[in-house]
């Protein structure tokens, strides 16, 4: 199952086990139950603490839980844990190996502290960039506390329990039994929504902070440049973030980044957040912006933030991002996780021959299409200019596939659906205002990136589009504030362009200091 490379890099993190691990796994006469078999076996045999067991009886057939003989640790993977949720697996024998996790002391003890049951189920899909944050989150859960059950189920091998839950995105997660959330979740975000008292904490310790001299709003690749070049200034610097690493999560390939010849949006995120506190930064992940109020307290800038909690600060840099933009048709925001999805690469394994539709013709939309077109029975992709804007490149590889179809001049108009899931869209032709009806199962929508900038109208100028007017400076029209990345008029949406703009709004915010500050 695992080739030589793969079984010597994993037998060099088994050493790090210290305490038996006992795998019991699940299985019947079928191709998958043998396959992860085999890849169960290679495991047992490359340390002498682990031991292997076929003789388990849950229900779902693969499965395997992973145990402490002796203890009880309730963790369990239903299907084989290859692709992106490998490393969910092999952390999960670290830790459940006695290697201690990486979370911090803090965190460790409040999930330790947890009472009542909880039975965690997780959907995932092996090609869901999103989902090994929320396994890996939940397995730490249910090693650290007996009360804490998680199983993490492949959808795309479960197919039926996913249709009877009707579940068309991943990740997926109840709890004992209900929606618990969907979507990217770290750990962090999913002990504040199960530990109700948290957040209050965190906003008294918020409120307790002194003044920074440079605030950053906002974790992608613009605020992490920026914070760390404000750190090696020496001054003290703070990052407050909604999610750290923000939309470069929901990436898939990164092949421009330079230097990186090939990288993932969450590994990349995880660098950068690595970076970062290589230096004296106060990070506070999982806060919200809600308001900006410029020149408090003796010139101080104000961020409130969604928690209750507010922050000063000499100068602010504001990196909020940006987030998908959506059709804002009828029907959308119903069908939403029911058949509506933004990310082909995390839930177009649970649309396997299906019909669906692609919103966009720009190149995230055609690269959407060539990907769903391997998975997929058919693909519509609805462009709303009469042609393509995608590379070259790529229209020839989307135009050489069978089960693609391109309508241009078309304006989607509304989300069809029978109550539960989606059934279609509604679109217009714009050569002669007709309308049109496709039968669908499934809607990815791929048409560009709207600022996060909402909760700063009326205090910073925006552009038409809602962007955050900057100088070549990146400073604002308010004086001590500045913006970079993706959040801003600065053209070409780019990781690499981010991270440049946001040392320089860094740089510039350290030159408005020392100027400020200097005596008279």
């Amino acid at each position: 199952m695992l080739d030589a490379t793969l079984k010597s890099q994993l037998k060099a993190y088994l050493e790090r086990v210290t305490q038996p691990i006992e795998i019991v796994a699940s299985l019947d006469d079928g191709a998958k139950s043998r396959e992860l078999h085999d890849l169960l076996v290679d495991i047992a045999s490359l340390s002498n603490l682990i031991t292997l067991r076929a003789d388990g009886d849950d229900t779902r057939r693969p499965s395997f839980s992973l145990n402490r003989p002796g203890e009880h640790i309730s963790l369990r993977f239903a299907g084989i844990p290859m692709g992106h949720e490998f490393t969910s697996l092999v952390l999960a024998l670290l830790q459940v190996g006695g290697h201690p996790s990486k979370a911090s002391a803090e965190v460790i003890e409040q999930i330790r502290a947890l009472e009542g049951e909880f039975v965690f189920e997780t959907y995932f899909s092996l090609s869901c960039q999103n989902c090994p944050d929320v396994v890996q989150a939940l397995n730490l859960m249910a090693v650290l506390n007996p009360n804490v059950r998680h199983v993490a189920i492949d959808g795309a091998l479960f197919q039926a329990e996913v249709e009877s839950r009707k579940i068309m995105a991943v990740p997926s997660i109840y709890l004992n039994g209900e929606v618990f959330g969907q979507g990217r979740m770290g750990l962090e975000e999913i002990l504040g929504k199960i530990d109700t008292s948290a957040g209050s904490r965190q906003a008294e310790k918020i409120n307790a902070k002194q003044a920074f001299d440079v605030l950053v709003v906002g974790g992608g690749p613009a605020g992490a440049s920026a914070a760390i070049y404000a750190a090696r200034k020496g001054i003290r610097t703070g990052v407050v973030a909604e999610r750290f690493g923000g939309q470069v999560l929901d990436t898939m390939a990164i092949e421009n980044f330079i230097s990186v010849q090939e990288t993932e949006g969450p590994k990349l995120a995880t660098a950068l957040e690595e970076h970062v506190k290589q230096y004296d930064v106060d990070i506070m992940n999982l806060q919200r912006g809600q308001a900006l109020v410029a020149g408090v307290d003796g010139g101080l800038h104000e961020v409130r933030l969604a928690s209750g909690a507010s922050l000063k600060a000499k100068t602010v840099i504001l990196a909020t991002g940006a987030r998908w933009r959506e059709m804002n048709v009828p029907g959308e925001q119903q069908y939403r996780a029911r058949g509506v999805a933004y990310c082909p690469h995390c839930d177009g394994p649970l649309f396997k021959g299906k019909r669906v539709a692609v919103i966009g013709g720009g190149n995230s939309g055609v690269e959407a299409a060539i990907d769903l077109a391997g998975i997929v029975a058919h693909v519509t992709l609805i462009e709303f200019d009469s042609q393509l804007r995608a590379d070259a490149v790529l229209q020839r590889k989307l135009h050489s596939l069978s089960n693609v179809k391109v309508i241009t001049s078309a304006l989607t108009t509304e989300v069809l659906g029978d109550g539960e899931k989606v059934t279609g869209l509604r679109y217009k032709d714009r050569t002669d205002d007709t309308e049109h009806a496709l039968e669908l199962e499934g809607i990815f929508v791929q048409i560009g990136l709207l600022p996060n900038t909402d909760w700063l109208k009326g205090t910073v100028e925006l552009s038409a589009r809602g962007e955050i007017i900057v100088d070549a400076k990146g400073q604002t029209n308010i004086p001590g504030v500045f913006a970079a990345g993706d959040v801003t008029t600065v053209p070409y949406k780019q990781i690499v362009i981010a991270v440049g703009e946001g040392a320089k709004a860094s740089l510039s915010a350290f030159d408005h200091l020392i100027r400020t500050s200097a005596p008279a």
